[in-house]
C-alpha cells in the first residue's frame, strides 16, 4: 500500500526488534522522518523527461514565485523543456553563468530555491 520495502520500514522504526510481531497499538512509521519544511536535493540525475514527481511541480511553482516562469500553461509533475528554461533563468539570477546556468538543478542553487517539502 505504501510502496516501501521491510528494509526502509525496519531503518525507520527502530524499536521493532522482531519484524514477524506487530503489538496491537504499536505505531509504525511508514515514511522517513521529515525535519525539514523544504525539500532536499533530489540529485541532478532527477531532472531527466522521463521523471514524474509532485517534487518537480513545487519546483515550478516556486519558479514562478521567483519571476523566473518559460511555463506556457504553467508547471506539471513531468520535468520538461519548459522547467529547465525556467530553472536555467533561476541560475541566470542567482549570479550563475556558462554551464552554471544550464537550467539541470545543482545543489547550490536548489538549496536557496527553498522548494517546499512534497510528500509523495
Amino acid at each position: 500500500m505504501h510502496r516501501v520495502t521491510l528494509e526502509q520500514i525496519l531503518e525507520w522504526n527502530p524499536q521493532i526488534t522482531n519484524p514477524d510481531i506487530i503489538h496491537p497499538g504499536q505505531r509504525i512509521r511508514v515514511a522517513p522522518e521529515r525535519h525539514a519544511a523544504f525539500e532536499p536535493f533530489p540529485g541532478a540525475d532527477f531532472f531527466q523527461s522521463s521523471v514524474t514527481s509532485p517534487i518537480i511541480e513545487a519546483m515550478g511553482f516556486r519558479l514562478i514565485a521567483e519571476g523566473c516562469s518559460e511555463y506556457a500553461d504553467g508547471p506539471d509533475s513531468q520535468w520538461s523543456e519548459a522547467d529547465r528554461r525556467s530553472y536555467a533563468h533561476w541560475q541566470e539570477k542567482l549570479g550563475f553563468s556558462g554551464q552554471d546556468a544550464d537550467g539541470i538543478p545543482g545543489r547550490k542553487s536548489w538549496e536557496r530555491l527553498h522548494v517546499p517539502a512534497v510528500f509523495e
